[in-house]
């Protein structure tokens, strides 16, 4: 049974690639995750404003460092260069899972300033990652913001950073686009490699009765599959050359098999392998097997796409057709009275 499966120009042993989470802090995880099937790993996300904001930190410490305190001028304190940062020490994991794994090692990175996305993009690449996902969490909440303005700037970043770097490109999106697959088309053309749907926004939560916010982190469930399926049915087999990847809520086979079947190349996993361990990865893989089996498929290349928008008898049920249907179809409850 072949489930081998071409992602960002690289080959992949299965369809199953761990997102970007805690998992690959650690070797032995990250091992476990390949020993389990895992087709590639995604590293938890670099992001560029807790790197400015912990040099900044350090720079201040050793800058003052010698207030009050005769011995620090005789080399008792360390020199700035000493100090490892985050950033220095993700790019050292990048270059110890590459010797410790046989899969590809793709790395993840959150950014805010252009110089910042460049320049960390550049050590990303020269540490000896595969690949780059880049995990744009914006938010528009600037009211003067147009739709077009904020489209602009992904497109933006990504033109700046095929200019600088050659490694293959995969865009995070949200789906709070007006025209999702316009915009993926325009990434298409401006050197994107693939595109990953969804990125799921943490929403913070109220606390009614401090009457505060709440950063709570809920793990994804299963539902959440439905919006990326739609969209990856539907952009499957438009944009040659474009990996599809599908993010969020995938906890069984059978979350799995669906979006291969909406044409998705990849499938990423993290919430159930943060509940459950890396060796979950291995009974998600047993069970697209046997459904493979049982449906006579003997690669996932003989089945990806088949409930695609280009395959389906009536496309429409993609947009607003099946909307109409479902209303139509729901039956009230006995004793609902209207």
């Amino acid at each position: 049974m072949n489930l081998t499966t071409n992602y960002l120009g690289l080959t992949l042993k299965t369809p199953l690639v761990p997102s970007a989470s805690p998992l690959t802090k650690s070797l032995s995880s990250a091992r476990e995750l390949e020993d389990h099937g895992a087709g590639a790993v995604i590293m938890w996300s670099l992001f560029e404003e807790a790197i400015t904001a912990e040099t900044e930190t350090v720079a201040r410490f050793i800058q003052n460092q010698d207030s009050g305190f005769a011995e620090a001028g005789s080399g008792f304190m360390p020199h700035h260069h000493d100090f490892e940062g985050a950033l220095q020490q993700y790019l050292e994991q990048i270059r110890k899972l590459k010797e410790t794994l046989e899969i590809p090692v793709i790395a993840s990175l959150n950014g805010v300033t252009p110089g910042g996305w460049i320049q960390h993009a550049r050590e990303i690449q020269d540490a000896g990652a595969d690949a780059l996902e880049l995990n744009v969490y914006y938010v528009a909440a600037d009211l003067e913001q147009s739709g077009q303005a904020v489209e602009e700037r992904y497109l933006t970043l990504l033109r700046e950073l095929r200019s600088h770097v050659h490694i293959p490109i995969n865009m995070k999106l949200s789906p709070a686009f007006s025209s999702l697959g316009h915009l993926v088309k325009q990434m298409a053309a401006a050197g994107a490699s693939g595109v990953s749907l969804f990125n799921r926004f943490y929403q913070p939560d109220i606390d009614i009765q401090g009457q505060r916010l709440l950063s709570i982190l809920r793990p994804s469930t299963s539902a959440e599959i439905l919006q990326a399926m739609r969209w990856i049915a539907i952009l499957y087999g438009r944009l040659d050359g474009l990996s599809l990847g599908a993010t969020g809520g995938v906890h069984t086979a059978e979350d799995a098999i669906k979006l291969l079947l909406a044409g998705a190349d990849v499938v990423h996993l993290c919430s159930v392998l943060l509940q459950n361990g890396p060796a979950y990865t291995s009974q998600i893989l047993r069970g697209i097997r046997d459904w493979m089996d049982a449906q006579g498929f003997e690669s996932v290349d003989d089945f990806r796409g088949r409930v695609s928008a280009l395959s389906v008898p009536d496309p429409t049920q993609f947009e607003r057709a099946n909307y109409v249907n479902i209303l139509d179809s729901y039956s009230v409850s006995p004793g609902v009275r209207f």
